[in-house]
């Protein structure tokens, strides 16, 4: 039977209130969330991206039960992963046995603000598999040295660390990352029900959880909560490589001008009625995906914690 979380949208929601959600949703009886990491919203009505790092610290000291992990982070550009590295272990000893690091190749709305150059696919997992290297390397303990292709780390060492290792779940949406996070993940990260995505994972070797993300609007009204998915999260009808390459939130709009509420009608549930609910959910467990987290667009976070609460949790 899967285990069902809570995704958590940095780029919608003011800090504090971050918090206060991440206790309301272990008081749901969530028992697990994710996290994202961003520099910029996808689009400016989402209004919102603060810095994830600090963020948890807060989640850490405001639940007890829930485990999270980043939804996911790229340790690969805007901070190098001797950075990342020091973060995810403070994170982990914060939240003993509850933290785990969710990476991913990332996308250039929130790498291209130092000026770096935006990598190809193919170097993007180079770098992400050097990354990974780094990075476990320094949670060994002790100083540490790294001279690869991306990376160099010289004599570092972390002195705050865990006592069990820091779990990497690796992001995936096509075979090849699925591949590598089969090889180096201790589990999965996708954003939607691909039987193919997670065989492949499994077949390179994956053993660990599959966490896959549900997107929803839930709303007392199916018309206004279909508007609400529109206006706020317009770029889930963005298709294809546009959502890892365009730079700016205004490129976003632009490219969303061409997505109506109907494109999203059908992939995305909304309004009242559990069903629809139920029948996206079952698709990912269908698919293989254990770990099922679900993101509510807009501001109404206490209507979506009742209706998982009345609604979907006892139907599942």
């Amino acid at each position: 039977m899967p285990e069902y979380g809570y995704a958590i949208s940095s780029e919608e929601h003011l800090p504090n209130d971050i918090v206060r959600n991440a206790r309301l949703a272990e008081e749901a009886g969530f028992t697990f969330a994710l996290i994202s990491d961003h520099y910029h919203p996808w689009v400016d009505e989402q209004g919102q991206s603060p810095f994830v790092w600090s963020v948890i610290g807060g989640i850490a000291h405001a639940t007890e039960r829930l485990r999270l992990g980043t939804g996911v982070t790229c340790p690969m550009i805007r901070i190098h992963p001797a950075i990342m590295a020091h973060a995810a272990a403070t994170c982990a000893a914060m939240m003993p046995g509850r933290f785990f690091l969710g990476v991913g190749t990332g996308e250039n709305l929130n790498e291209h603000i130092l000026g770096d150059h935006w990598p190809a696919p193919d170097e993007r997992l180079e770098m992400l598999e050097e990354s990974i290297e780094v990075m476990r390397l320094l949670w060994q303990g002790g100083y540490q040295t790294h001279r690869g292709k991306h990376y160099t780390v010289e004599n570092a060492r972390l002195y705050t660390l865990p006592e069990e290792p820091v779990e990497v779940a690796v992001a995936a949406a096509k075979p090849l990352a699925a591949r590598l996070a089969g090889r180096l993940g201790d589990a999965l990260v996708t954003t939607s029900a691909d039987e193919d995505v997670v065989r492949e994972y499994r077949d390179a070797g994956g053993s660990g959880p599959v966490y896959g993300q549900v997107t929803c609007c839930w709303g007392p009204d199916e018309r206004e909560a279909l508007e609400t998915a529109h206006r706020i999260w317009p770029n889930a009808g963005i298709k294809g490589d546009l959502s890892q390459e365009l730079p700016l939130p205004s490129h976003f709009e632009q490219a969303a001008q061409n997505v109506t509420p109907e494109d999203l009608a059908e992939s995305l549930p909304h309004g009242p009625d559990p069903a629809r609910y139920l029948e996206e959910i079952r698709s990912y467990a269908d698919a293989g995906i254990d770990h099922i987290y679900i993101h509510q667009i807009g501001p109404d976070q206490d209507g979506f914690f009742e209706f998982w609460r009345n609604q979907l949790a006892p139907q599942l």
